[in-house]
């Protein structure tokens, strides 16, 4: 069995893969929370001599480390995935593939294994990723916002009056907590939607915009735009790389 596990800023994702089939399903922990370690063993217990564990991290290293390290004391030392230049019909803007996280990376990839496109990628998590791939698999490159929970960090950091929890995004607020939330999503919405715009004018045809991340749902529902929900788009890629990349590149 192999099993793709895509170690974000925040949570660990993971899902089973049979070689060629479809996802299993997405289990997802917190590893900012103080019982991750003991939240994984249930699952470490699964895991059997010969499975191939995929590991794409764009976390700390120390976190990074103490997965890779849970890993291997279970008898499956992960296959670290790193961004590489061209793939799967995938060649990346980045002069440096190093300096394009590999979460971005395998979900280009993603993307290019459901078709042509062109596709817009939306990734609403710890940051807000925008990636447009065109039809011939060239990445054209991106853009990284904070999320709409780090805007109102940020502010509530910098500004003590404004750090108002809750409210509810409106178009014109009459509350300051709701004001907050309106203003930040509606940042958020504006640049996607902006993005998909530029995309359109550049490519001379609309991509298709698929959102995913944890924030996505929150994020696609304010867009004026058609999108398609992708919230395991990172190990779609993964399986994706497993498939066409392999150990080779690990």
């Amino acid at each position: 069995m192999n099993w793709l596990l895509d170690l974000g800023n925040s949570r660990l994702k993971l899902a089973a893969w049979p070689a060629s089939g479809e996802l299993g399903d997405v289990q997802a922990w917190s590893h900012g929370a103080t019982d991750f370690p003991a939240t994984l063993q249930p699952w470490l217990a699964q895991l059997r001599q010969g499975d191939t564990c995929w590991l794409a991290s764009v976390a700390g290293p120390d976190v990074t480390a103490a997965v890779a390290g849970q890993l291997a004391s279970h008898g499956c030392p992960a296959q670290r995935v790193r961004t590489l230049a061209e793939a799967a019909g995938v060649r990346i803007a980045y002069a440096e593939p190093s300096r394009l996280g590999v979460d971005r990376f395998l979900a280009l990839l993603a993307a290019r294994a459901r078709g042509p496109g062109p596709w817009l990628l939306v990734s609403a998590g710890s940051a807000l990723t925008v990636d447009l791939l065109d039809a011939d698999g060239l990445h054209r490159g991106g853009v990284i916002a904070p999320s709409p929970e780090h805007m109102r960090a940020a502010l509530a950091a910098r500004f003590p009056a404004l750090a108002y929890a809750g409210g509810e995004a409106h178009a014109f607020a009459a509350d300051t907590a709701d004001a907050l939330a309106g203003g930040s999503l509606g940042a958020a919405a504006g640049l996607v939607e902006r993005s998909q715009r530029e995309a359109t004018r550049l490519l001379g045809t609309a991509p298709v915009v698929l959102v995913g991340g944890g924030g996505g749902q929150r994020l696609a529902a304010a867009l004026e735009l058609d999108v398609e929900p992708a919230p395991a788009l990172v190990l779609e890629g993964l399986a994706v790389y497993a498939e066409n990349v392999g150990a080779t590149a690990s």
